[in-house]
């Protein structure tokens, strides 16, 4: 069988091809990656699988080489000038022809392009295009990446003139057949740093039918007023598909003209916005809502935690000085409680998840990183966007316009079978059997609320859902537990929004929307995750509803539809990728200098290489590497994600406690080591001594705990040398057939790597979700 993909990269050197057609990456073995690069386009020739089960390709042909810049470091050996490259996906260092060094110098970080592609015996060849600096200069971490991953970060000529020409405020004339608000006291509710503000919300009490209810106004910023099908600025909104965040630093979505200035809904000026006009009953049901386009003036910038203080202190001081909104936002309260009670019943999924922020000093390090939390604040404006959505999803449904649904797939039976044996493990069951509900997953997680490991468990739960996706075809929202959803709170940030916006003008206008894009925009091909959802992709194990059928005489436009969203779905998931090296590569630079030093922590994650370690007080995740958690020689046993030594019985699993010792950091490879503190004394096998907290670890002697919550198995042992902070022993490792796999050392890998997939004594989880991101898995 023949067919065409891209060339995925890995540090090991080998790579995988991921098909056009959706199917299943293709392994390519080191000498098959000696003629192509990371992201080249090439036809290869499906074999048969090799001894670990990959099916292997063979290339016949490059159909295209990628154009891509390659950032790394300049070196020069021996008077032969190098780039390693930044991305280790490109797995061959590019030589550098003496004519293309420019004024590059040796050690500086510079951007390349390839003259002269790879061959069997050749290495690349390329020239230096642009110099970023020195590797300590401030900010260099997020220029390497928004390079690495392709994020566009500059705006074309074109769209900054478009820009420019705009008005600095709204006109008169921009308000001619619109809802005049200005006189409703409209406040937008943001974080403390927000620059941007694309929503809006008014409430007050209403009747609903005879019974008592509250009217409901989400006002959203017009930014298709101003980007218009086909324009420059379109088209560059288009290309970047969302706004990608960095600590200290945004590369958006649109440029600042209008992402902080005349789409940004700033108090006391007028602003154009779409409305969405909704009355909720006493149940939190949406009974009946409305769409149209409105002029506004926002009354007040409220911040998260001012508008949370005036609820919790209706007559304190900040109650006083906003008293003339203290009527709406205790009725905005009233009606985030009643949706709340609604999500309730629907069964939604909630976990409380905990969040931290990066603080960052005037260099652009890491200063600290802190817990990020949620107050009433943070979800009355969720739940109120997320009735803004699902009115907007009912609305192009009912009118059987097209357009980009919000999908949030059920687990696959993969998934859903290891979620459970993992369950079953610690005493746990999901739902009754078969494909479970939403609800299911809810009732699970409130069931384990005052567990030790119940973060764990949540994480666990995460991550055996998959991504959600932009797509045209509606098979509902899982995690939300909607029928349909779709996204339209935030233009200024997300191109599906934008999209919308303008498929439900032309509903208003009796017409149909149809997607018109620049001539000069490359859509993103994405991977599999990005094209599921479609008829042609497997069913979802728990779909929330069927898929809707294709309005009448508009399935001639579905091609486009089905473009944009993969595009927007790939851009979405680069823009977080992107956000998490950024942040890996911080923690790193800030972890460099503890090197020795010893923190409590939990494991995240379990896999045959060894323990994934978040520390309690730092907030930082590191690898305790199997080959420095004892002399013991330890099994993994994946059915039930734990490591156990055969000669001591001692059991590490999900979490677990330990206290770790930073031995180190790999600012190159965003990895942090740690090895397990321990003595030289042993107890026997098979102990079963209780083992204490982290507030209780003092002296000399601790008690080091590898501990199971439900059987306390665990083992006293001695501190390490203090300082000691050699790298970690690297060696092949050893595996019996079936699920339990001996290990007594293996390459250090992040679970779900390609590494970790295919290579030694790996595990075959899949990516685990960061807690920073949890909340974007589903929405």
């Amino acid at each position: 069988m023949i067919v065409q993909g891209i060339v995925r990269g890995h540090r090991d050197g080998h790579g995988f091809v991921t098909p056009d057609d959706g199917g299943p990456d293709i392994y390519l073995p080191p000498q098959q990656m000696r003629t192509v690069l990371h992201l080249d386009r090439v036809r290869v020739r499906v074999g048969k699988p090799d001894r670990r089960g990959r099916t292997e390709g063979q290339i016949i042909a490059i159909l295209e080489r990628s154009k891509r810049p390659i950032i790394g470091r300049l070196l020069n050996e021996n008077g032969v000038w190098l780039l390693a490259p930044e991305d280790r996906r490109y797995v061959q260092d590019i030589l550098i022809s003496p004519d293309g060094i420019g004024k590059a110098r040796a050690g500086q970080i510079v951007s390349s392009e390839i003259t002269q592609p790879p061959a069997p015996n050749v290495q690349p060849v390329g020239r230096v295009i642009e110099v970023l600096g020195e590797l300590d200069d401030p900010g260099m971490e997020i220029e390497i990446a928004v390079r690495k991953y392709g994020v566009p970060h500059q705006f074309s000529a074109a769209a900054a003139a478009e820009s420019a020409a705009l008005p600095d405020v709204v006109r008169e004339a921009d308000g001619a057949g619109r809802v005049d608000l200005r006189d409703v006291p409209l406040v937008t509710i943001d974080g403390e740093d927000a620059r941007d503000f694309d929503d809006a919300v008014y409430c007050e009490p209403a009747r609903v039918g005879r019974a008592k209810g509250w009217r409901l106004i989400v006002a959203i910023a017009d930014v298709s007023h101003y980007v218009r099908p086909m324009s420059e600025l379109d088209a560059d909104a288009l290309e970047r598909a969302t706004s990608v965040y960095f600590p200290r630093r945004v590369i958006p979505m649109l440029p600042e003209k209008l992402s902080n200035g005349l789409c940004s809904l700033n108090p006391d000026v007028d602003r154009l916005c779409m409305v969405c006009d909704a009355l909720i009953s006493a149940k939190g049901e949406i009974k009946a809502y409305q769409f149209y386009p409105a002029v506004m003036r926002s009354h007040a910038r409220l911040t998260y935690t001012e508008v949370a203080d005036i609820l919790s202190n209706t007559a304190g001081k900040l109650a006083r000085e906003r008293s003339a909104l203290l009527p709406q936002l205790l009725d905005l309260h009233a009606v985030f409680r009643v949706l709340l009670e609604s999500r309730e019943v629907r069964g939604a999924l909630d976990l409380d998840v905990p969040e931290t922020q990066i603080v960052v000093n005037a260099a652009g390090k890491i200063e600290t990183i802190v817990p990020r939390h949620r107050n009433d604040a943070h979800r009355l404006i969720e739940e109120c966007m997320l009735a803004a959505n699902v009115c907007a999803a009912d609305y192009l449904e009912r009118n059987g316009q097209i357009a980009l649904y919000r999908v949030h797939e059920g687990p696959t039976p993969e998934k859903l079978e290891t979620l459970r044996t993992l369950l079953r493990n610690l005493g746990l069951t999901l739902g009754s059997g078969g494909a479970p509900e939403p609800s299911d997953y809810q009732a699970l997680a409130k069931s384990i609320e005052d567990r030790p490991d119940a973060l764990q468990i949540q994480m666990l739960l995460l991550r055996s859902m998959q991504q959600a996706i932009y797509t045209p075809y509606n098979v509902g929202h899982f995690g939300l537990a909607y029928p349909a959803y779709t996204h339209f709170t935030s233009p200024i940030r997300r191109y599906p929004d934008l999209l919308t916006h303008r498929a439900i003008k032309a509903i208003l206008n009796g017409e149909r929307y149809m997607p018109r894009f620049s001539e000069r925009v490359t859509m993103n091909a994405g991977d599999q995750n990005a094209r599921r959802a479609s008829p042609r992709s497997s069913a979802p194990a728990a779909p929330v509803a069927p898929a809707a059928p294709v309005p009448k005489g508009q399935a001639r436009n579905l091609p486009v539809w089905e473009a944009v969203g993969v595009h927007c779905s790939a851009n979405e998931r680069r823009a977080d990728e992107a956000s998490r090296d950024v942040e890996s590569w911080l923690k790193c630079w800030y972890m460099r200098d503890k090197l020795g030093e010893e923190y409590a922590g939990t494991i995240t994650a379990v896999t045959g290489f060894g323990l994934f370690v978040q520390l309690d007080e730092l907030f930082v995740e590191g690898l305790v590497h199997v080959s420095e958690i004892g002399a013991d020689y330890f099994r993994y046993d994946e059915a039930r994600g734990e490591l156990r030594g055969e000669r001591t019985g001692i059991r590490y699993s999900l979490g677990g406690r330990l206290l770790v010792q930073v031995s180190r950091v790999d600012l190159d490879g965003r990895k942090i080591d740690f090895r397990l503190v321990r003595e030289s004394t042993r107890l026997a096998s098979g102990s079963n001594k209780t083992l204490p907290t982290a507030g209780e670890i003092t002296g000399t002697d601790e008690e080091v705990f590898a501990l199971n919550p439900q059987t306390s198995v665990g083992v006293r042992k001695s501190r390490a040398t203090a300082g000691a902070t050699t790298a970690v022993a690297k060696g092949k490792g050893r595996a019996k057939t079936g699920a339990a796999k001996r290990t007594v050392a293996g390459a250090s890998a992040k679970p779900g790597s390609d590494a970790s997939r295919n290579g030694g004594n790996s595990s075959r989880k899949k990516p685990r979700a960061k807690p920073e991101a949890a909340r974007k898995r589903t929405r």
